[in-house]
């Protein structure tokens, strides 16, 4: 008896053949929104000039391209919508390990976005990068990062170092050079050659170093950096550093600020400090 209920109903439905109709009430998704809209002499077709979807000129592309793009420096001095980024973030190697320590504000232009940023993206146990530029494009592409990390460790039986991760990003990067993104970040992590530390842009560059600081507080960073690294720090030191060197760099950047996280990769994987 239920199945008969069952094929009942299905059937006094008509969702077969070529008089078949579905239910107002299945079709009414937004159709009363649209409707309004029509009425109200409010145009709801998407790809028409003066809607929501398009700018409203002859070339939407070249309109946006113009006066949205991601731009470095004071390219974007012209454009009528300038993609602001403010941060601070840094990482050193000594003889302890790695410090990766960064701010946790995000802003557009003046406008604090959020206070609680967590700017470390964690690749895997030993491999950290570090988010700077467009947080969307820096949190997809080092997730995609980890993915491809994790397969190269199932496929070869052993952790990929942190030469071939960022080189991975790299490639990544310089086949979408030109698209619009937006990322500065430092891979940084412990393999079996020791501690490293790298640094990838949208660009495709790829540059080894003992320390890096990207954003737009960094040079105030690379100050304290410069006068106060060293290799024989102690972890204790060298946790100072890292928070020092933050410091610093919110006290006069406007667009860096909130609160420091810290990590300290050694050997044995990454340590959250604070």
């Amino acid at each position: 008896q239920i199945r008969k209920a069952v094929v009942s109903s299905l059937s006094s439905m008509a969702f077969f053949g070529p008089e078949s109709a579905i239910g107002s009430d299945i079709l009414d998704i937004g159709s009363r929104k649209a409707l309004t809209k029509r009425q109200r002499g409010i145009g709801v077709d998407l790809g028409v000039p003066g809607q929501f979807d398009v700018p409203n000129v002859p070339d939407p592309a070249l309109y946006c391209r113009s006066n949205f793009a991601s731009a470095c420096g004071n390219a974007d001095a012209g454009q009528g919508v300038k993609f602001a980024k403010g941060t601070t973030t840094l990482a050193f190697k000594f003889n302890g390990g790695i410090i990766v320590s960064v701010d946790s504000r995000s802003t557009m232009g003046y406008y604090i976005a959020s206070g609680t940023v967590k700017k470390v993206i964690e690749i895997n146990p030993f491999l950290r990068g570090t988010m700077a530029g467009g947080a969307a494009d820096c949190s997809f592409w080092e997730r995609n990062l980890g993915m491809e990390c994790r397969l190269y460790e199932l496929r070869n039986g052993r952790r990929i170092t942190v030469a071939a991760a960022s080189k991975l990003l790299a490639n990544v990067m310089s086949a979408y050079r030109g698209y619009g993104l937006s990322m500065g970040t430092m891979i940084t992590g412990w393999d079996e050659t020791g501690p490293q530390l790298y640094y990838v842009d949208n660009d495709g560059t790829r540059l080894k170093g003992k320390y890096f600081s990207v954003g737009s507080g960094s040079m105030y960073a690379y100050g304290v950096l410069d006068n106060h690294w060293r290799e024989d720090l102690s972890v204790e030191e060298a946790i100072d550093l890292g928070k020092r060197a933050i410091y610093h760099a919110t006290h006069r950047d406007a667009a860096s600020g909130g609160i420091n996280n810290l990590y300290h990769v050694t050997a044995d994987g990454w340590k959250y400090i604070h």
